[in-house]
């Protein structure tokens, strides 16, 4: 039996992830923050020329299986999309060619009934960025390298699974599996880390990867939660906690409600460990809803930003009737 599939990573540079004096670039419109690439890719080259990414990293994969599970041969394919950066001031602009990194795909892993391929891709803008390196009397004057590091098992039952297995600091990366369907997101979009990049013998194409966390995509009620929090009504404010901090805590009373936009909270009840959240999880709908108390605790495990809005900020009847005609579509699926 022969499995075809793919995965794709897209990264991008999501608002207000810029720290320091480079944040002043993007808020004069020098450069600028992107919107959230799509939750299906529907027309890829129409995303990229619509500069709705950085960069992406593209991994394909075949392999032939015979009827006792035995892979009998296999083969990978794919590589980097970098796109250029345009700087503008005022009318004028000039557009920067990135540098390219050579693409890194070693010899395919067999197991039994498997096979897994990994592909790491990725450069640097051509832009300048000054920065200064911690530690070290210097600024550097190049911009740090970005990468992802995508792997792809093909299994003889016909399974395909993606992951990301590293990648830079930042941009935030996310990752789509082989029907172009968002899956996996990046945790952490972490400037001040990458922007402080020694050299790039601290890359992949030297000593080292880093290790990415990795949270599930959103649900389809999140992603619309959050539209109607960022563009409902009035802004909301925008909250940064530090590791080990409590965002809500159980029996506590709610009467606003959180969409985090970076990094991961763990979610107990009871004191028992449930589950972590990370960018675009929505938190905090149920108090306001039903004006009762929060059910559960939420502590940073690592630095988050978070946007919260107060309830009667929120139009608490869209937001009624966007839980309520979730439930019925789940309730559909389960009976067909």
């Amino acid at each position: 039996m022969r499995i075809e599939s793919r995965t794709t990573s897209l990264s991008w540079i999501p608002s207000e992830a810029v720290k320091g004096v480079a944040r002043g670039a993007f808020t004069a419109g020098v450069s600028h923050y992107d919107d959230p690439p799509p939750d299906v890719i529907k027309d890829f080259d129409g995303l990229r020329a619509a500069d709705g990414f950085r960069f992406a990293n593209q991994l394909t994969g075949w392999a032939e299986f015979g009827d006792d599970g035995a892979l009998l041969d296999c083969g990978a394919g794919g590589g980097l999309l970098m796109g250029s950066t345009t700087v503008r001031l005022g009318p004028l602009g000039a557009t920067f060619a990135a540098v390219v990194m050579p693409e890194l795909r070693g010899e395919p892993e067999r197991g039994d009934g498997w096979v897994r391929f990994t592909q790491t891709v990725g450069g640097r803008t051509g832009v300048p960025l000054p920065r200064r390196i911690p530690g070290r009397q210097l600024i550097r004057l190049q911009a740090p390298f970005v990468w992802s590091t995508l792997t792809l098992t093909l299994h003889a039952d016909g399974r395909a699974v993606p992951m990301l297995a590293g990648a830079s600091p930042f941009p935030r990366h996310w990752v789509y599996d082989g029907e172009d369907r968002l899956c996996l997101k990046a945790g952490v979009a972490d400037w001040q880390a990458w922007s402080g990049q020694d050299s790039w013998r601290h890359t992949p194409w030297g000593d080292e990867d880093s290790p990415v966390l990795v949270t599930a995509a959103e649900t389809a009620l999140e992603r619309e939660l959050s539209t109607l929090i960022m563009r409902g009504g009035r802004r909301p404010a925008v909250r940064e906690l530090a590791a080990g901090e409590v965002l809500i805590r159980q029996g506590d009373p709610g009467r606003s409600l959180f969409l985090l936009l970076d990094g991961i909270v763990a979610v107990e009840v009871d004191g028992s460990g449930l589950a972590e959240l990370g960018p675009g999880a929505v938190v905090g709908e149920r108090a306001v809803l039903e004006g009762g108390l929060r059910t559960s605790t939420l502590t940073a495990v690592t630095p988050v930003r978070v946007a919260e809005a107060a309830a009667e900020t929120v139009d608490t009847e869209a937001l009624r009737a966007l839980a309520a005609g979730h439930r019925r579509e789940e309730g559909r699926a389960e009976c067909g």
